[in-house]
């Protein structure tokens, strides 16, 4: 199936085509909303629903990444899920895309987490409860997405119920010390953090969209989204960034959930090396790994056989887990209402 990038141009994700025509074209409906957060910041969430006669395989909800937001790439890659299936959610952190707060601005992960944990539970309810469920996730978003999976299943638990399984495209386990503040600004980072926490001090080495999309159109799309952020990361939202990874990496043998990684053996942002330790150290019985070869951060980002390649990889993956949860609640009722 062919991934809807191949119908975007530089200008806009949905080619020549309005919003509208795009859903109706690729036989998804779509829905919308804003929620209020318990700090008070009006959250945008969105949906896509497969049309009939397609039936609904399972839930699927997306987590972006921190130069992103639901509405651009991530909108592409959300109509193509839906299309296979799946009943597919997202919401824009906040200071992020239609999310209110300080641009790009996440000084603390924990309420962002606890955002997705109550929106993602809150549209699970809409479905049958055994539909099973998953968590896509990029870069930054895999991060969260990690936090949430151990949030449902450790003491603390937040969630209705556990996920079925976890996709993490380009995960944040460990930012490349390519990509790092060069010494010695990330050693007095958290001075900077705590005088200045907004201050858009930090410099990268490298822009995010040029290290990120390997594909120059793609590059000049991802730019032309009125709501990117391009600019340096905030201190504290740095300090913070670099803590996840920390806490993450001294967390791996937690991770119980299923779980596919795939990831560019070229990514300059996210380290490849962070991801490939996650696999060997997490507890999780059914776990894979896909490190590609030559490819960057943004894997939407590169050629077209490219992103059928991968994307192909990452269907397969969630429509084999979809149908081995299906069938097994099915067996689990029938052998309750053989027993009653």
């Amino acid at each position: 199936m062919v991934h809807p990038i191949a119908e975007a141009n530089e200008h806009s994700p949905f080619g020549t085509l309005t919003a509208d025509e795009f859903y109706a074209h690729h036989s998804v409906s779509h829905g919308s909303e804003y929620i209020t957060n318990p700090r008070g910041l009006k959250l945008f969430a969105q949906w896509w629903t497969p049309l009939p006669p397609t039936k609904i395989a399972g839930v699927l909800a997306l987590v972006h990444g921190f130069t992103g937001e639901s509405s651009w790439f991530l909108q592409l890659t959300a109509v193509y899920f839906t299309k296979a299936g799946f009943a597919t959610c997202a919401i824009d952190h906040q200071g992020h895309g239609l999310s209110e707060g300080l641009i790009a601005h996440i000084p603390d992960i924990n309420p962002v987490v606890d955002d997705c944990i109550a929106f993602f539970d809150s549209f699970r309810s809409r479905y049958d409860p055994s539909l099973p469920s998953f968590l896509y996730a990029e870069s930054l978003g895999g991060a969260i997405a990690l936090l949430i999976t151990l949030r449902t299943a450790g003491a603390g638990r937040v969630a209705t119920r556990p996920w079925d399984g976890l996709i993490l495209n380009g995960a944040m386990c460990g930012i490349s010390a390519k990509f790092k503040p060069p010494w010695p600004l990330e050693h007095f980072l958290s001075i900077v953090a705590a005088v200045i926490p907004t201050w858009r001090v930090v410099p990268t080495r490298g822009s995010i969209p040029d290290v990120s999309f390997k594909e120059e159109w793609k590059r000049k799309l991802a730019i032309s989204s009125p709501r990117r952020t391009v600019a340096r990361p905030r201190a504290a939202t740095a300090l913070e960034l670099l803590r996840i990874c920390k806490e993450l990496q001294g967390r791996y043998e937690e991770v119980e959930v299923p779980f596919l990684v795939v990831h560019g053996g070229e990514d300059v942002v996210c380290d490849p090396a962070c991801v490939q330790e996650l696999y060997a150290r997490a507890a999780s019985k059914d776990k894979t790994i896909k490190i590609y070869a030559g490819m960057w951060h943004q894997l939407v980002g590169e050629a077209e056989e490219n992103v059928e390649l991968v994307f192909g990889d990452m269907l397969e993956w969630v429509r084999t887990r979809a149908e081995r949860a299906s069938g097994e609640r099915t067996g689990e009722r029938a052998a309750v209402d053989g027993s009653a």
